[in-house]
């Protein structure tokens, strides 16, 4: 009976050192793993191209759902990052310039207010591709042959676009892609 004792105690010994090896790390993305990145546009002055401009009073939201993005809710900046989708080879932006909310009479009422300013929209067409990234972070999205176009309108703030390459992708969030001068 000892002897069978002696010989179990090793035996768990390695049963357990093997369930621990055989144990995986947690499969949670680490923060700083590139992920599907965002189409960067930077704001430059049409009289002088080489300087930054800001846009003041800057919405952004996405055509056909109308989400605000909130980092570009009545912000002033001179670039923006944008969420290109995934799941189809267009996307579409209404950025505001000058934006100011119309509370329509009714200041104690925000059910009727509208936001009022220089809208203009921006069309961003391009071809996606799916890259393995690992286990824990799964695919991203790279874009191919981004073009973006300014929709003309009777009064757009938006004057001019120009990409930073021909054939201009969009793989990493570390560089500007386009840039639009207003």
């Amino acid at each position: 009976m000892k002897y069978i004792k002696l010989l179990i105690a090793p035996v768990l010994l390695i049963i357990g050192v093997f369930v621990a090896i055989a144990c995986e790390p947690d499969d949670i993305c680490p923060e700083g793993v590139a992920t599907t990145p965002r189409l960067i546009i930077d704001f430059h002055d049409i009289l002088n191209p080489d300087n930054k401009k800001n846009v003041f009073d800057l919405i952004a939201f996405g055509v056909g759902n109308d989400n605000v993005l909130s980092d570009y809710y009545f912000t002033d900046t001179d670039e923006v990052f944008l969420p290109l989708k995934t799941d189809v080879n267009t996307t579409q932006y209404t950025l505001i310039s000058d934006a100011t909310v119309n509370d329509n009479g009714t200041p104690d009422d925000d059910t009727d207010d509208y936001i009022e300013g220089n809208p203009d929209t921006i069309t961003i067409n391009y071809s996606r591709e799916e890259v393995y990234v690992s286990r824990a972070c799964g695919y991203k999205t790279i874009y191919k042959n981004v073009t973006l176009t300014i929709e003309p309108d009777a009064d757009n703030w938006m004057l001019s676009r120009q990409p930073m390459n021909e054939n201009q992708s969009v793989e990493n969030e570390d560089e500007t892609h386009f840039i639009i001068s207003h």
